[in-house]
Order: structure tokens, then C-alpha cells, then sequence
């Protein structure tokens, strides 16, 4: 315990620091993932076979290769092509293909949990099937969606240690109990504060998640 209170005695404001950017890592990387997801989903619900073959296969190569291998090509092998990206938008472009193909893929499983009454019964009234998808299915899948959505959510971020792995401008939790590991003698302690501080995290999205899909479920 003394040598934890030593610990954030030296590095407590790093330790805030690496905490606020884990983050602005999480959402700079959740809400154009979870966008980018919906248009997937809803462009695979159109009528157009080469363009859902397309963005398929999309969904299944983001939603299969390991995130670190998919770092490590758009930052080591990009350049080759003329592609430069810094290490910031490379992690945040990483994280936000991953998610993007994980929410194109439970909100498939969330439309199927739509009666296809109601799409025939919106489609008689005379609206547009793109219409039906964002009035009638979309909101319903996303209702029931909710808590695979937290659990993706926290997984994306315990993903941000993506960051430790580049040298990324500024050090997020991996990144600094490395650093502490490797400077001082102090890494256990330090890998105790963030593990500490991923968990409360995880709990905090966990119970916010639980929470809107307490409001958002659907009865049936």
C-alpha cells in the first residue's frame, strides 16, 4: 500500500493524464466507428448485390484481423504506398475500422429481431424502403443492441493500449506503466493503479450501458 501511495505521490498527475487520453482515445474512436457502422448496415439492407457482397467481405476482414496487426500495416506499410498518416489517426483509424465492423455486425442481428410484419405492413403504406429502414428497423435494432454495444464499447477501450505499441505523442495507461516499469522499480505498483483505473472504467461504461438499456428495451 506504501509503495502505491509513493507511486501516485511521483506520478499522479501522469497517471490523469494517461486516464484522459485512454478516454479521448475511446470516443474519438466509438463515434465514427459506430457511424461509419450504421451506413454499413443500412447499405447492406439495399437491394444492390455487389455492394453488399462488398461490404461484407469489409465486415469480415476488419471484424478478424488482430487490431495490432492492422496498426502495424497502416503505419509500417502505408508509407510504401505513398499513404502517410501519423500515429494518432493511424491508432484512432485502427480502432474506429474494428468498431465499425462489430456494430455493422450486431446491428444484423438486432434487425433480425424485427418482425418483417411491420416492414410489410410500413412498405403497404407506401414508404420507400429506405424510409422503412430508417423509421421502422434501424431504431429498433438499436434499441436492442444496447448492451452488445457497452460490451464493445469497453472492449474498445482496453483496446487504446493499441497506442503503446507506436510512438504516439503522449503516453496512454500501457504506455506509461511501461515507462515507469522501465525507468524505476515501481512497475508492479503501477500496473496495479491501471488495472485499477481500466476496471472503473469499465465498470462506469458498464453501468451506464445497463442503464440505457434499462430505458431503451424493448417488451415484448
Amino acid at each position: 500500500m506504501g509503495e502505491v501511495s509513493k507511486l501516485l505521490a511521483d506520478y499522479g498527475p501522469a497517471f490523469g493524464q494517461a486516464l484522459l487520453l485512454t478516454w479521448k482515445l475511446t470516443v474519438l474512436s466509438f463515434v465514427p466507428g459506430f457511424l461509419l457502422g450504421i451506413a454499413v448496415t443500412v447499405l447492406r439492407l439495399l437491394p444492390l448485390p455487389p455492394l453488399r457482397f462488398v461490404l461484407t467481405v469489409y465486415v469480415e476482414i476488419f471484424r478478424n484481423i488482430p487490431s495490432v496487426a492492422l496498426l502495424i500495416f497502416i503505419v509500417f506499410a502505408l508509407p510504401d504506398l505513398n499513404v502517410l498518416i501519423d500515429y494518432e489517426p493511424s491508432v484512432i483509424l485502427t480502432l474506429t475500422l474494428v468498431c465499425s465492423a462489430f456494430t455493422a455486425d450486431y446491428l444484423r442481428a438486432g434487425i433480425n429481431t424485427v418482425g418483417g410484419g411491420q416492414v410489410e405492413a410500413a412498405l403497404s403504406l407506401g414508404m420507400r424502403p429506405i424510409r422503412v429502414i430508417w423509421s421502422v428497423v434501424l431504431p429498433q435494432a438499436l434499441r436492442a443492441v444496447v448492451q452488445p454495444m457497452t460490451s464493445l464499447l469497453i472492449a474498445l477501450m482496453l483496446s487504446t493500449s493499441l497506442a503503446s505499441q507506436v510512438p504516439f505523442p503522449g503516453r496512454e495507461l500501457t504506455a506509461l506503466v511501461s515507462k515507469i516499469a522501465t525507468d524505476s522499480a515501481a512497475g508492479i505498483p503501477a500496473f496495479a493503479v491501471a488495472a485499477a483505473m481500466y476496471v472503473a472504467t469499465g465498470l462506469l461504461i458498464a453501468w451506464a450501458g445497463a442503464a440505457l438499456d434499462k430505458k431503451a428495451r424493448i417488451l415484448r
